[in-house]
């Protein structure tokens, strides 16, 4: 399994986002996966700007690594996307990230992958950005398989307990385990077919100005 990582955090690989990150992939990778990690500190991503351009062509104007991230993504066979709980939401580098992936989102042009959520913060307050972040798996078609947090502040002097490194570890293993046996939750199944449903018929709605989205619904 090849897995690309994104850590979309101005502290980059220094920061304690990509030290829990590291141990989800260290799971991975004791599972047999192969993990390539990015990080998103800020200006390597820049923010969707609303041109339109990617639905109507299928590829963003911006001259910046997005689209060669997206690539990346489109070839791998899973995500870990981890993120610092900035005031209850995910950082501005992540989110800059999930916006431009609208043209993405209108395809669920992800479909077949697997993902998991990271999230770290100072106090707390991170379920909902986890269930955020794995909303937006879904909404590309990737199967979110759960999330790891840590609140650091709740930390003996910031350091992750050895029941926290475990539950990341089991996290990344269980990543490449339901990629490999390819299972399914029902619910998650539902809501990414019901989302398809749903884009399918707004990018009908707007055939003629997003004819690379209309083309691949027809395709379908």
């Amino acid at each position: 399994m090849n897995i690309l990582c994104i850590v979309g955090s101005p502290r980059g690989e220094k920061g304690n986002t990509a030290r829990l990150a590291a141990l989800v992939a260290e799971g991975a990778r004791g599972e047999g996966a192969t993990v390539e990690t990015v990080y998103l500190k800020g200006g390597n991503v820049l923010p969707c700007v609303a041109c339109d351009t990617c639905h109507r062509i299928g590829v963003c104007p911006q001259k910046d690594e997005f689209e060669g991230l997206k690539r990346r993504l489109e070839g791998a066979d899973g995500v870990i996307l981890a993120s610092p709980n900035y005031i209850f939401h995910v950082s501005a580098q992540l989110k800059a990230f999930m916006d431009r992936c609208c043209g993405v989102i209108h395809r669920l042009a992800f479909s077949g992958k697997y993902g998991a959520s990271v999230v770290t913060s100072g106090g707390g307050g991170d379920d909902p950005v986890i269930d955020y972040m794995n909303r937006f798996l879904m909404v590309t078609g990737i199967r979110p398989v759960g999330g790891v947090h840590a609140t650091m502040g709740a930390l003996p002097q910031g350091e992750f307990t050895p029941g926290l490194r475990d539950l990341a570890r089991e996290l990344g293993e269980s990543l490449v385990r339901n990629w490999r046996d390819k299972v399914t939750d029902p619910e998650t199944e539902r809501t990414i077919a019901d989302f398809g449903e749903r884009m399918r018929e707004l990018v009908g709605w707007n055939r003629d100005a997003w004819p690379y989205e209309h083309e691949h619904w027809e395709a379908e």
